[in-house]
């Protein structure tokens, strides 16, 4: 429409321009135009806005908070098993005191006590007593075991503290693992008998003196006699101990630890060995949030022999503590002693000499935290010994044990142990180590020696009142010594037990332990079968509750 518009006026123009030109009379004209044109603006798109209120927010907000897990753990130790040993194992009810019998069909009587006596603050003494006698179904398949002692602790002052022990030992072993089994002893010739007087006294400091000195020295002296139908010798062990660690501040501190060992052996020949260990073991230690070192070096004198071992440790931690490298440097000793010796095998005879047992590891792992509950801790390591005690059948009968070393011998050592802890309702833990043994020097194998040990253990508090015990052991077979100097293997071993205890009274406890669970017939030293399937049980009675 708008575009017409423009034409015709155009027309128009162009006709009136035309007619002017045709006249000539000269005379001035008007023109007039007019145009219907009228500019319109086109309508403005609006946006129309409506007020809505937001949408309720109705969902909860999920807070995540990290708080670091700091159970109570207790190191494992798995101890060597025994064919006489009873794994008893004892509920620590709150008493002062209890006594607990029992019977069984291999130990009759067995018998416990304990007694205290003190504040348990400023003075404490501790009386216990424990004794059993077994027999097995194997001819002279018998032990007796009795031990009575008293320990206790006095302040002294506002910040010193004495302890001291005083305890007897007396244990009789008899020598039954004679091949063939029919020949025909007397019992005078077989038994074994071991004991042991012991004392200690110790003082310390309850908490750092004014210039950040912490102290604990103390002295251990024991006269153990051991006494069979071949021999009977005499030894005293004097050990002397002093640590003592100065804080220098909140992270750094200084150890410094003096220990003398002594040890004079009276053979039955009237020989007599002494057998003394002196080291000091210098250190100093860093503790951060995230980082612990300790570094130092222990020199000794394994009696006159010099010997510079190390004592280098490190872990590296997360800030939640659930996981730790571990690594280390570390040089010990193990004290070659008659009494030491029986307690690894009860059936050796008097030894002909004495060595102490040098070792140095070098090892790596991880330590930590699975979860809430669950602890971990595995190594890998490498061991070198020096004047390993071995022990080996005789080659008559075989009944009793020779005590040989291996002048060197090292191990290729894996160590892992787990465990789960919920408090006081249930505790379990478990531990597993792998040795392969090479490079041996001074004998043919490492005689007696576990190449692979497994150990559990569990504590459950069913109820209140009823608690649950369980236990595992197994390990690979040892290689022993033949009459023909040979060397063979042993059988694998498999070791179950279980127990119950549970409050009947208020003071009255009933309890019952079996052990060897599928009766199965290992031996740890050859010749020497265990128990098989044994139960035992009886009450325990508490009195002087608080």
């Amino acid at each position: 429409m708008n575009c017409s518009k423009y034409i015709i006026a155009s027309l128009s123009l162009v006709t009136l321009s035309k007619a002017m030109l045709a006249q000539d009379n000269g005379k001035k004209k008007t023109v007039d135009i007019t145009s219907t044109f009228k500019p319109v603006l086109r309508d403005a798109a609006k946006i129309n806005f409506t007020a809505v209120p937001p949408a309720t927010d109705s969902s909860k907000p999920k807070l995540t908070y990290n708080i670091p897990q700091q159970p109570v753990t207790m190191n494992y130790q798995s101890g060597a098993l025994s064919p006489v040993a009873l794994p008893v194992q004892t509920i620590d009810w709150q008493n002062s005191n209890f006594i607990k019998v029992g019977l069984g069909n291999v130990h009759l009587p067995y018998v416990q006590a304990g007694f205290s006596f003190g504040d348990a603050k400023t003075a404490s003494l501790n009386i216990f007593a424990k004794g059993y006698s077994s027999k097995g179904n194997l001819e002279n398949q018998k032990n007796s075991y009795a031990n009575v002692g008293l320990k206790g602790f006095l302040k002294t002052g506002k910040n010193m503290q004495w302890d001291g022990k005083l305890a007897f030992t007396g244990e009789d072993y008899y020598f039954y693992g004679y091949k063939p089994d029919t020949l025909k002893f007397n019992k005078t010739d077989l038994r074994q008998r071991f004991q042991t007087f012991e004392g200690s006294v110790g003082l310390q400091n309850i908490s750092a003196t004014e210039f950040g000195v912490n102290y604990h020295p103390n002295l251990r002296i024991t006269d153990f006699k051991g006494k069979n139908s071949l021999s009977d010798a005499n030894e005293t062990n004097a050990v002397l101990d002093v640590p003592i660690q100065k804080s220098i501040t909140d992270q750094f501190a200084v150890n410094l630890g003096v220990t003398a060992n002594f040890t004079s052996y009276h053979k039955a020949d009237k020989a007599t060995i002494n057998n003394n260990l002196y080291y000091v073991s210098p250190a100093v230690v860093y503790k951060g949030d995230n980082l612990w070192l300790h570094g130092g070096v222990m020199p000794s004198w394994d009696r006159k022999d010099f010997h510079l071992l190390p004592d280098l440790m490190a872990e590296l931690t997360t800030n939640d503590k659930k996981f730790t490298l571990q690594a280390g440097w570390v040089g010990s000793y193990d004290k070659g002693s008659y009494q030491r010796f029986t307690t690894m095998n009860p059936w050796i005879i008097q030894p002909d000499s004495l060595l102490n047992t040098r070792k140095q590891e070098f090892y790596g792992g991880i330590k930590g935290l699975l979860g809430k509950a669950f602890t971990y801790n595995a190594k890998i390591g490498v061991i070198t010994y020096h004047n390993m005690p071995l022990f080996v059948n005789d080659t008559a009968d075989g009944k009793t044990f020779q005590t040989v070393y291996a002048s060197s011998l090292n191990a290729f050592h894996i160590h892992g142990e787990i465990g789960y802890s919920q408090g006081e309702l249930f505790n379990a833990t478990a531990a597993l180590d792998i040795n392969q043994y090479s490079g041996i020097k001074g004998q043919a194998s490492p005689w007696g020696l576990l190449p692979v040990e497994f150990n559990a253990d569990m504590r459950w508090q069913v109820m209140k009142d009823l608690y649950w015990t369980a236990g595992i052991a197994a390990w690979a077979p040892p290689e022993y010594r033949t009459k023909t100097l040979g060397t063979k293997t042993g059988k694998a071993a498999f070791d179950m037990s279980t127990g119950l205890e549970f409050k009947i009274t208020r003071q009255l406890n009933l309890w019952v332990q079996m052990n060897n669970i599928f009766n199965n017939k290992y031996e740890r030293w050859n010749q020497y079968k265990v128990y098989g399937f044994n139960i035992l049980g009886g009450i325990v009675f508490n009195f002087n509750q608080k």
